[in-house]
């Protein structure tokens, strides 16, 4: 049995609604054990015996089509991946203000990009940290006329759909 993380892409915005409670019902219903949602963004935390992570994800993918109607991207991760990621405390060098978000993107496939890291955004509202083949930490300067758009929309064009975005705080909070 092992521990994993499901963070959804894109759910309970626009009218893309999914509510945790069925949420869980749904990981339930496919066998899985000790399964806990945190935050409506989509972040389930679950015991199971299957150890592939693709077969895992493809059959999640393909439950949350049939339950909920429309498609939901998965990013997958063993807990224990996730602790190690943690560990290696991928901010260390930020300075962080009350302004400062710092952002843990999840890929689901190797990323194909010549982005050099760390990469400062024009206007310097965001700097993406690092780039490795699963994540891209990033921290963002809230100001005024800037937000997480500007992050999330320049992260999609260097990387693709296939990724969900969550913040240090939510990772660190679901390892708790």
């Amino acid at each position: 049995m092992a521990r994993h993380a499901a963070f959804l892409r894109g759910i309970n915005i626009g009218g893309r609604r999914v509510k945790m409670a069925e949420l869980q019902k749904a990981c339930e219903s496919l066998g899985f054990v000790d399964v806990k949602t945190t935050i409506a963004s989509g972040n389930v935390v679950f015991t199971t015996r299957v150890q592939n992570g693709k077969a895992l994800r493809t059959k999640i993918e393909q439950k949350l089509r049939t339950q909920f109607g429309f498609d939901i991207g998965v990013s997958l991760r063993s807990v224990a991946d996730l602790e190690a990621f943690v560990g290696t405390s991928p901010f260390r060098e930020v300075r962080v203000t009350p302004k400062t978000k710092l952002y843990v993107t999840f890929l689901a496939h190797r990323p194909q990009t010549a982005l050099t890291t760390p990469y400062k955004s024009p206007d310097k509202d965001f700097t993406i940290i690092s780039v490795s083949d699963r994540e891209i930490c990033s921290a963002l300067t809230l100001s005024a006329g800037t937000g997480t758009t500007d992050l999330m929309t320049f992260l999609e064009k260097q990387f693709g759909r296939d990724i969900t975005t969550r913040s240090w705080n939510t990772i660190l909070k679901l390892l708790r």
